[in-house]
């Protein structure tokens, strides 16, 4: 359970940022209003998360996923430049939070 609740908060944290660049400044009310519902929520569903799940690999998750669905939306969405290096950076990133999530249960050294 605390996996799926860690997804809504990046998705959570994903929309708040999304909504920032939207905000203008927070010169527009909608995108404003949802930059702070975004996050609010995002931060409500990490700190329930942070009851089972080391702060570490919970962080690392939810920066790291966040900032990769980030930068894939702002291609998509934003029209953002699009290059190889940023696919493999963004992999790269995925890459960690899936080894995070399978090595989590590794013993420590």
């Amino acid at each position: 359970m605390p996996w799926v609740l860690l997804v809504f908060a990046v998705v959570c944290e994903v929309f708040g940022t999304l909504s920032l660049k939207l905000s203008n400044g927070f010169s527009v009310l909608g995108p404003s209003i949802a930059v702070v519902a975004g996050y609010s929520l995002s931060f409500v569903l990490l700190a329930h998360v942070l009851k089972s799940m080391e702060v570490g690999i919970a962080y690392a998750v939810w920066s790291g996923l966040g900032t990769a669905l980030v930068a894939v939306a702002g291609i998509f969405i934003f029209g953002e430049s699009a290059t190889f290096a940023k696919a493999v950076c963004i992999a790269m990133i995925v890459g960690g939070v899936i080894g995070l999530h399978f090595f989590e249960t590794a013993t420590s050294v």
